[in-house]
């Protein structure tokens, strides 16, 4: 059975979408690179790479260096759909992709978009 089309999608041909929809809300780059790093473990020079080589996002995923296991804590609705109720496992670890970058496209505090607890006062 054949995986869903954005599958095949090259990461180098959203990767520049995501920048776009970022630095029209006055946000970063730098901002849209650590919210993917910080789900895929994926560094800088990863990231360059995987865009040179025009990986598939099916590839991106397989060949990341380390899911981060808060990844589950990622919730809410993209395209229409709960995040935490999406069975295939590639299409997961995408949408939580997509959720980042608008999170980040929408202001939220970093450490929100990265689920890290915030500091005791």
């Amino acid at each position: 059975m054949a995986g869903h089309r954005i599958f095949g999608t090259s990461f180098a041909s959203i990767y520049p979408l995501y920048v776009q929809k970022v630095e029209r809300k006055e946000h970063s780059k730098a901002e849209v690179d650590e919210v993917i790093a910080w789900l895929t473990g994926y560094d800088e020079a990863g990231l360059e790479t995987a865009i040179a080589d025009g990986v598939d996002l099916e590839t991106f995923f397989a060949d990341a260096p380390a899911m981060n296991p808060n990844s589950a804590l990622i919730t809410g609705v993209i395209c229409g759909l709960r995040v935490e109720e999406i069975d295939d496992p590639l299409m997961q670890k995408i949408r939580y992709m997509d959720k980042l970058v608008d999170e980040v496209a929408r202001g939220k505090r970093m450490t929100s978009i990265l689920r890290e607890p915030a500091p005791a006062r």
